[in-house]
């Protein structure tokens, strides 16, 4: 099975790849693609870049490479395969792009809350991906405890 993982390299987001790996520690046999999706260069960012797109491209692919290292490590260290893609734009139209173009059967991601009148206005990528995706999105609800440290569970033995 194939897991699409975006992450944006907050602690929540090892929080995810933590439960994505607890399915592996269960027997469930997976590789992932660890996601990142960058917001598009700014009008100013692109006026002072002038003709550069190509320097706007890289810094995006490294921002993108640094909100995924975390996450990499620790799939690493499980040994479990994975694949990266970092996209420019909007996040739903990306993972979609990005589950038909690696051929995903499933996406593992954050619900995060928004808050009342910002979901009544925005919408979040997790449901409008629940409702676009041709796949299985499973959403992981963000630990209980608001100071949840993860630095102190980064190794196999402790996921």
């Amino acid at each position: 099975m194939k897991i699409l993982l975006p992450v944006d390299g907050s602690a929540l987001s090892l929080h995810e790849t933590r439960f994505a790996l607890r399915l592996v520690q269960e027997g469930l046999k997976a590789e992932f693609v660890l996601a990142n999706v960058q917001e598009p260069a700014s009008f100013y960012e692109r006026l002072t870049a002038r003709d550069d797109q190509e320097m706007l491209a890289n810094v995006a692919l490294e921002a993108g490479a640094d909100s995924m290292a975390a996450s990499a490590k620790l799939l690493e260290s499980f040994n479990v395969p994975y694949e990266t893609a970092v996209l420019t734009g909007d996040p739903v139209p990306a993972i979609l792009e990005l589950i038909e173009s690696y051929g995903c059967d499933m996406v593992v991601m954050g619900s995060r809350a928004l808050g009342l009148v910002r979901t009544a206005l925005e919408g979040s990528t997790s449901s409008k991906l629940v409702q676009d995706s041709p796949v299985p999105v499973l959403l992981v609800k963000p630990p209980e405890v608001e100071d949840y440290d993860i630095e102190e569970q980064d190794g196999p033995e402790e996921a």
